[in-house]
């Protein structure tokens, strides 16, 4: 199987990021693993698709994340490779490390992730409905119940009215944004500074305004879900809880956050159980739900990261869990071809 990995530039790549150690894993599965950046697709005169990728050496078994990275970013192993020739491509670019300065880059890699599809290439997450996640108001379609209070808007008198019905308190962060970037916990103490805090984030777009939660404290909850259930190994579900490293509310990996060994509720569950039609229904193979008490916070539908952290955690390789799912969807797509839709095939 000739497996594809879409990212924002493969050399900015890092050793630790979970689209590695996705690669890896396909590697010693016995699969060609390649990485490509959004900015190396080509759409050929005569109608192909290519894109300039970078793989490891063929034949190697590798052990370490680092060398592998080290392989695929060794000077002049970069190829043309025709589209057509994989059998899958994950995208795993992150739209808001382009926000700034490729505003391109994220349409760009839904618009070629469309073409791979119409192609034949399984693609994952489905290119059509991650057009509808580019920003954080795709949250806003999941079901109610699951959902903390939320108000997106640009107006400043609306946001305070409604953090004032809060009882004061409430999280702001900007409707484009991951990795916890611009994000404010505004309550009684910082009320003379709303006007410039909403401001700061408006400058980039709409401001989301949500509901504080008490268990945000001790902070939220990664849980992975694929093909619309929590991704499991021998029991243990993929899934951990960050905590940040101080006082600050973000408990993002990024930003510093820890992970923590956690012990799934039968709330959790239920959530899974909630999202998980739209989930399905929308392609969303491998998503991240970010969960606080029994709300969910946040749906990374691009990357979602911390498969080494759970490794690291429970002792086992999710990500080659992921990589036979993929296999089973190859299998199953070469004895349907265009009769089963990428829509259908990327969450059965």
């Amino acid at each position: 199987m000739k497996i594809g990995f879409v990212v924002n530039d493969v050399m900015s790549e890092k050793p630790v990021y979970t689209t590695i150690r996705l690669a890896m894993a396909a590697e010693q599965l016995g699969h060609n693993a390649f990485l490509m950046g959004i900015g190396d697709f080509a759409y050929e005169p005569d109608g192909s698709l290519t894109a300039r990728v970078r793989g490891g050496g063929k034949g190697k078994k590798y052990r370490s994340l680092e060398r592998y990275l080290d392989d695929v970013q060794t000077p002049d192993v970069e190829v043309q490779m025709p589209v057509g020739e994989f059998d899958v491509v994950m995208l795993r670019n992150d739209p808001a490390e382009d926000a700034g300065g490729r505003p391109w880059a994220n349409n760009a890699a839904v618009a070629f992730g469309q073409l791979f599809a119409a192609a034949g290439v399984l693609v994952v997450n489905d290119p059509t409905r991650l057009a509808d996640a580019l920003s954080k108001a795709y949250f806003q379609h999941f079901p109610e119940i699951v959902r903390p209070q939320t108000l997106i808007s640009r107006d400043e008198d609306q946001i305070a009215a409604f953090i004032a019905d809060l009882g004061g308190r409430a999280v702001l962060k900007p409707l484009q944004g991951s990795g916890g970037s611009g994000v404010f916990l505004v309550n009684s103490a910082e009320s003379p500074n709303l006007s410039q805090i909403i401001e700061a984030i408006a400058r980039d777009g709409y401001v989301v305004a949500q509901e504080f939660l008490a268990a945000a404290t001790d902070g939220d909850v990664r849980m992975f879900v694929m093909n619309g259930r929590p991704l499991e190994m021998e029991g243990q579900i993929a899934a951990f809880r960050r905590k940040s490293g101080g006082d600050d509310l973000r408990s993002n990996m990024s930003a510093g956050g820890k992970a923590h060994k956690v012990a799934v509720s039968d709330e959790m569950l239920s959530l899974v159980n909630t999202v998980q039609p739209k989930l399905v229904a929308d392609g969303m193979f491998l998503v991240g739900l970010d969960i606080v008490g029994n709300k969910l916070m946040e749906v990374n539908v691009f990357s979602p990261g911390g498969l080494g952290s759970c490794q690291v955690l429970y002792g086992h390789d999710f990500a080659k869990q992921i990589i036979h799912d993929l296999e089973r969807k190859v299998d199953i797509k070469g004895h349907y071809g265009a009769e089963m839709s990428n829509l259908r095939l990327a969450t059965l």
